[in-house]
């Protein structure tokens, strides 16, 4: 499982794969962990999370650093987690500017990736029994279920932002459950997406600055405290999760695939590309804007492409380029983690 010696070319695209999952896992309705699973990297994945642990800890706090970070298999994660960090503040961002500008055909592109990997996921499956399917079923269910339901108000309650951490980061661990989709249910994404995330930004440009100002800044401040309560939730429900699922990956492995499986067929609902988003509105029927001047986005009304227009055929163009992308990686996986 573990892979203690890389390439030089192994680091890289471990890096690459990393900007790819932290992308993934921003864009609402996208799940970071397809990413690992299609690329072949998604039980190392868990394993290493798995390693996590009380024993970790100990190593840690005895000054055993080398130790601790070959227990846990450091060179993996610190690399994946490298690639995630230069998604969150580059790639990620720009594909905030596509989807603002350019919607339909981004979401085309991850239409057409999540239809690659469906069919690459199943072609690989040989446990089709009657249990399996029926878990198969309950695992699109749940995915097209999430799509369907009304997203809730903001809640900046302490205790619900830690829960809303445990929650949203399924879709680093759950291929086909997007965390960033559960937070906007969850009425949360802006806060701890957008909002925290961008007090910190500022944060780290202000102390560049030599400009602490924000310390007596109570808005500010309190910005920082959801962040710190949020990314302690992300990093409970992280551990606790892996740890599941590496029980039930050992114990009830093609079960557990089916539903994975499941998951991801149901999101396709998601991140159907033709939508018309839904924003918040204030009492005089305005749309709301978050802190940093951002519409704030609630749903989407989904509808069939008018198949006599040039962008619809773009859009399915996009689609099969997502497809092909798909095929590449999982060509490269296979390769890379031959079974």
């Amino acid at each position: 499982m573990r892979q203690p010696t890389r390439s030089f070319t192994d680091k890289l695209l471990l890096i690459l794969k990393g900007i790819a999952m932290g992308t993934a896992n921003k864009v609402p309705g996208v799940s970071g962990g397809v990413v690992a699973y299609v690329t072949g990297f998604y039980e190392e994945f868990i394993y290493s999370l798995q390693k996590l642990n009380l024993k970790a800890l100990k190593l840690l706090f005895n000054g055993r650093f080398r130790s601790f970070f070959h227990y846990v298999n450091g060179r993996f994660l610190s690399l994946l987690l490298l690639g995630e960090a230069i998604s969150y503040f580059t790639v990620s961002i720009g594909f905030d500017v596509l989807l603002e500008y350019y919607p339909i055909l981004i979401w085309a592109l991850f239409f057409g990736m999540i239809l690659g990997s469906i069919y690459y996921i199943a072609r690989n499956y040989n446990s089709w029994t009657r249990q399996n399917i029926i878990i198969l079923m309950i695992g699109i269910a749940i995915g097209v279920g999430t799509s369907l339901l009304d997203p809730a108000t903001q809640n900046t309650n302490l205790f619900f932002v830690f829960f809303c951490g445990m929650v949203s980061i399924c879709g680093m661990t759950l291929p086909g459950l997007s965390g960033s989709f559960i937070l906007i249910l969850l009425g949360n994404y802006v806060l701890l997406l957008v909002d925290s995330i961008n007090a910190l930004f500022n944060t780290m440009v202000a102390i560049a600055r030599w400009d602490f100002s924000w310390w007596y800044d109570s808005v500010h401040m309190d910005l920082l405290l959801i962040l710190v309560v949020f990314v302690a939730g992300s990093i409970f429900g992280l551990v606790s999760l892996s740890h599941l699922l590496g029980w039930t990956m050992k114990n009830f492995r093609n079960q557990t695939n089916a539903m994975i499986i499941g998951f991801i067929t149901g999101s396709l609902g998601v991140v159907w590309p033709w939508k018309q988003a839904i924003y918040q509105r204030t009492v005089t029927g305005e749309i709301s804007l978050d802190a940093s001047g951002n519409e704030i986005l609630v749903d989407y009304n989904r509808y069939w492409p008018d198949l006599a227009t040039a962008q619809t055929w773009i859009a399915i163009a996009m689609i099969l380029i997502g497809y092909l992308i798909v095929y590449l990686l999982s060509r490269y996986g296979n390769k890379a983690n031959p079974a």
